[in-house]
């Protein structure tokens, strides 16, 4: 699923991404953990954990592959 260039998706907990380079480890997905100020993503090869800005996320995002559960019904 691609997205507008423009403006951040809504992301939710769990959500898996890709970003536009891999990792070192050679991980190309990531799944978000933290939502706020700051985005944590973990690696979902090695399981390092990193925390991007939403403007370097925006900048680094290149599609989403899954969408985490929806928790609208709580």
């Amino acid at each position: 699923m691609r997205y507008n260039r423009g403006m951040l998706p809504d992301l939710q907990p769990n959500d898996v991404v890709r970003l536009k380079k891999a990792h070192p480890c050679g991980g190309t997905t990531w799944k978000v953990t933290r939502l706020g100020a700051d985005i944590g993503l973990e690696c979902q090869k090695c399981g390092r954990r990193i925390m991007l800005t939403r403007r370097e996320l925006k900048n680094r995002l290149k599609s989403i592959l899954e969408r985490g559960p929806d928790n609208s019904s709580c």
